[in-house]
Protein backbone atom coordinates (compact mmCIF):
# COMPACT_ATOMS: atom_id res chain seq x y z
CA UNK A 1 0.00 0.00 0.00
CA UNK A 2 1.38 3.34 -0.74
CA UNK A 3 0.85 6.56 1.17
CA UNK A 4 -2.16 8.45 -1.17
CA UNK A 5 -4.51 5.30 -0.62
CA UNK A 6 -3.42 5.02 3.06
CA UNK A 7 -4.20 9.07 3.67
CA UNK A 8 -7.49 8.65 1.87
CA UNK A 9 -8.30 5.47 4.07
CA UNK A 10 -7.46 7.35 7.11
CA UNK A 11 -8.99 10.36 6.58
CA UNK A 12 -12.15 8.69 5.40
CA UNK A 13 -12.18 6.66 8.72
CA UNK A 14 -11.48 9.73 10.61
CA UNK A 15 -14.28 11.81 9.39
CA UNK A 16 -16.54 8.57 9.35
CA UNK A 17 -15.94 8.52 13.01
CA UNK A 18 -16.00 11.93 13.62
CA UNK A 19 -19.48 12.19 12.17
CA UNK A 20 -20.71 9.35 13.62
CA UNK A 21 -19.81 11.12 17.36
CA UNK A 22 -21.11 14.37 16.55
CA UNK A 23 -24.69 14.21 14.99
CA UNK A 24 -27.41 13.88 17.20
CA UNK A 25 -28.90 11.10 14.96
CA UNK A 26 -26.58 8.93 15.29
CA UNK A 27 -26.49 5.74 17.86
CA UNK A 28 -22.86 6.35 18.89
CA UNK A 29 -23.08 10.15 19.55
CA UNK A 30 -21.34 11.67 22.01
CA UNK A 31 -20.66 15.50 21.68
CA UNK A 32 -20.89 18.22 18.70
CA UNK A 33 -17.56 19.17 19.76
CA UNK A 34 -16.59 15.69 17.56
CA UNK A 35 -17.59 18.08 14.74
CA UNK A 36 -14.56 19.82 15.07
CA UNK A 37 -12.22 16.84 14.07
CA UNK A 38 -14.43 16.48 10.79
CA UNK A 39 -13.54 20.41 10.23
CA UNK A 40 -9.69 19.67 11.10
CA UNK A 41 -9.49 16.97 8.93
CA UNK A 42 -11.42 18.62 5.73
CA UNK A 43 -9.08 21.84 6.04
CA UNK A 44 -5.77 19.42 6.30
CA UNK A 45 -6.82 17.74 3.01
CA UNK A 46 -7.90 21.23 1.35
CA UNK A 47 -4.63 23.07 2.26
CA UNK A 48 -2.97 19.87 0.97
CA UNK A 49 -4.14 19.94 -2.20
CA UNK A 50 -2.91 23.42 -2.86
CA UNK A 51 0.66 22.78 -0.75
CA UNK A 52 1.40 19.45 -1.37
CA UNK A 53 2.59 19.09 2.41
CA UNK A 54 1.01 16.51 4.44
CA UNK A 55 1.75 15.96 7.82
CA UNK A 56 0.36 12.75 7.92
CA UNK A 57 2.55 11.47 4.90
CA UNK A 58 5.73 12.57 6.35
CA UNK A 59 4.94 10.47 9.23
CA UNK A 60 4.15 7.32 6.78
CA UNK A 61 7.42 7.84 5.09
CA UNK A 62 9.32 7.58 7.90
CA UNK A 63 7.51 4.81 9.41
CA UNK A 64 8.69 2.80 6.07
CA UNK A 65 6.22 3.31 3.49
CA UNK A 66 6.28 3.54 -0.07
CA UNK A 67 5.32 7.03 -1.26
CA UNK A 68 2.19 7.02 -4.01
CA UNK A 69 2.29 8.18 -7.39
CA UNK A 70 1.36 11.96 -6.51
CA UNK A 71 -2.63 12.33 -6.50
CA UNK A 72 -3.08 12.79 -3.04
CA UNK A 73 -0.94 14.65 -1.02
CA UNK A 74 2.98 13.69 -2.08
CA UNK A 75 5.50 16.33 -2.41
Amino acid sequence: MTTDRAIRIMAGGFILLSLALGVEGSPLFVSKNFLWFTAFVGANLFQSGFTRFCPAESIMVKLGMKRGDGASCSR
